[in-house]
């Protein structure tokens, strides 16, 4: 990856990430017990399923990516698209959207929530860009998996995952 996408990767990380954390900073300033509570549960549902999102690339990408030993998760030598890998292609990125929409749901605040659509576009942002550096990685097998499995639809990459599986 060329040194500009490098630092508008990066930049793009470092401002999403303190939009979550001035979310969740907020969310305990503007906590409010009269908040529709349904919406809240709801909210800390989401955010617990986003840890299993969030979590589970780690241990696909760890034992199946042939990291280098010593490297981080993130630096796979081969293309990964098995387990939650089979479903959707960017499972942690998806996480970040669910934290966003958990605690939109949870703090029930104006100012909350506009920072978390510009956080969940921002996440958006980086998914496509991280197709775009797959894609330079692995060439036609990225092209491929695109063409199998959804970008974050966990809903169309269920269905097609067991239409996969149903018909091997």
């Amino acid at each position: 990856m060329p040194k500009r996408e490098k630092v508008l990767w990066a930049s793009l990380w470092a401002v999403t990430s303190v939009l979550i954390i001035l979310q969740i900073i907020l969310g305990f300033v503007y906590y409010s017990e009269t908040d529709n509570q349904v919406l809240r549960y709801l909210g800390w549902g989401i955010f617990a399923l986003s840890a299993y999102f969030g979590w589970q690339p780690i241990i696909t990408l760890r034992k199946r990516g042939k990291v280098a030993k010593g490297k981080s998760y993130v630096h796979t030598t081969i293309l990964v698209d098995t387990g939650i890998y089979a479903i959707i292609r960017h499972p942690q990125y998806f996480a970040f959207i669910l934290i966003n929409l958990a605690i939109i749901l949870i703090a029930q605040y104006r100012l909350i929530t506009a920072i978390g659509i510009i956080s969940i576009i921002l996440s958006y942002l980086i998914i496509l860009e991280e197709d775009q550096s797959c894609l330079k990685k692995f060439g036609k097998d990225y092209e491929q998996y695109m063409e199998n499995v959804p970008m974050i639809n966990i809903f169309s990459g269920t269905i097609r995952f067991l239409k996969r599986k149903l018909l091997l």
